[in-house]
């Protein structure tokens, strides 16, 4: 095992890469009871989700460290969850198993692209301050779903929105996390999001907020509601039924988000342990490929697309450099299936804070975007703030990519833009006029 991972080539031993995976592992954990909440809203039910999102996790955290043998734990998205439940489901009215199956579709896409090896022709088609306002815009999108769910912010018919009641002992309760979590996170705790939400959920019990739960471990759920659920629509609906202009739009954001974030974590994390060399990143298809297998493997079991967490830079922190720490990460996702019956004591209270605390780290994106540059300003302004506005993660790419090509023309920089980007300026004009 140590020579397979090559230990002693990498100056690591199993201590290191054990404790490295631990704490990827509670860095992460929180998406084992945040990801089930919010696909619980979209219909699907939370106990399936639970059991899908630890095996999804598993699955494609344990393909990695033996495929690409990096230290990079992959889970559900964040972000990725929200746009499925809020933009997918209840904006778009697309049922949540053909959700599921723009999920599958698009992993299979990205299966395809990564071993055919057109992954450097697509990073190079879309503008970087582009990509960076899409990760900017999805932070901004779930911080405020998270402002929402704790009651800060509420709607209001002169406003729009507006402060919520701070007497609500909910609201209270998911303020206190906030403070609990930035504070965590302040101080460099690794596991800061994880460790806000359990001392968010024991203080709700403890002034009887939230409901006491039955025990601290249970029998694994059921997986059947939501295993092959993504076949469900071959079954009631007819092939143009399906496969309408809206799921193709949901498809290809799935792919565009899930690509360029894995990509960005994958290099931010890998340069942190020092594995790229000359801007290269070794084994990177790989990884891709693991990262595309797992988002397949988790629409497969019941839940939404799968990509590599920025989390695995605190397990490297602490010593991982291996793929042997990913193997740790994925078997602590297996044994956390025990733990189910605390499911019932994660309320919007203590998802809330998670959800305002990974929105404001993604919004840092914001801060590589060349704002004095008013062609790029533009495109980037309406991509960021149209997501949280539109409750679409879609919408704002869609305005984005159809501004960029009209900006850059008008400022006579025509030729800089890809031909990609021109085909795409289509699609989402398209978008706009069919969408319903």
């Amino acid at each position: 095992m140590d020579r397979y991972f090559q230990f002693k080539e990498l100056g690591t031993d199993y201590k290191k890469e054990t404790l490295g995976g631990l704490t990827t592992f509670l860095a992460m954990a929180y998406i084992l009871f945040v990801n089930p909440y919010y696909l619980g809203i979209a219909g699907m039910d939370e106990g399936a989700v639970f059991v899908a999102t630890a095996l999804a996790a598993a699955i494609g955290t344990i393909i990695m460290g033996l495929l690409a043998k990096y230290p990079i734990a992959l889970a559900p998205g964040m972000g990725l969850n929200a746009f499925f439940t809020f933009s997918v489901v209840i904006g778009l009215g697309i049922p949540w198993q053909t959700a599921l199956l723009g999920v599958f579709i698009s992993g299979i896409i990205f299966i395809i692209i990564t071993v055919v090896g057109i992954r450097e022709l697509i990073i190079n088609a879309i503008p970087a301050e582009l990509k960076y306002a899409a990760a900017a815009g999805i932070g901004l999108f779930i911080a405020f779903i998270g402002l929402q769910g704790a009651g800060i912010v509420v709607p209001s018919e002169a406003t729009a929105v507006t402060l919520g009641d701070f007497t609500n002992p909910a609201t209270l309760l998911a303020i206190f996390g906030v403070i609990v979590t930035v504070v965590l996170m302040a101080y460099g705790l690794r596991g800061g999001i994880f460790y806000g939400m359990i001392i968010t959920a024991f203080v709700g019990v403890l002034f009887a907020v939230i409901d006491r739960p039955d025990g601290f471990i249970g029998a694994v759920p059921s997986l059947e509601p939501t295993f092959l659920a993504f076949l469900q629509p071959f079954a009631d609906y007819s092939f143009g039924e399906i496969f309408t202009l809206n799921l193709i739009i949901v498809i290809l954001t799935f792919l565009f988000v899930d690509f360029f974030d894995t990509a960005g974590t994958l290099y931010a994390v890998a340069n942190q342990a020092g594995f790229v060399k000359d801007n290269k990143l070794p084994r990177a298809q790989k990884a891709l490929l693991a990262d595309s297998s797992a988002t397949v493997v988790g629409a497969v079991l019941g839940t939404s697309t799968t990509t590599a967490y920025i989390e695995s830079s605190s397990g490297i922190a602490a010593g991982a450099r291996t793929g042997f720490a990913s193997l740790v990460t994925g078997v602590l996702f297996l044994v956390a299936l025990l733990f189910s019956p605390l499911l019932t004591v994660v309320t919007e209270s203590v998802t809330a804070p998670a959800l305002i605390v990974v929105g404001i780290l993604m919004a840092g994106a914001i801060g590589n975007i060349e704002w004095k540059k008013f062609e790029i300003a533009v495109p980037a302004f309406l991509t960021v703030i149209a997501m949280p506005l539109t409750y679409s993660i879609a919408t704002g790419i869609a305005l984005g990519f159809v501004m960029y090509p009209i900006t850059m023309l008008a400022k006579g920089r025509g030729k800089e833009v890809h031909p990609i980007m021109y085909a795409l300026f289509f699609v989402f004009i398209a978008y706009f006029i069919f969408h319903d």
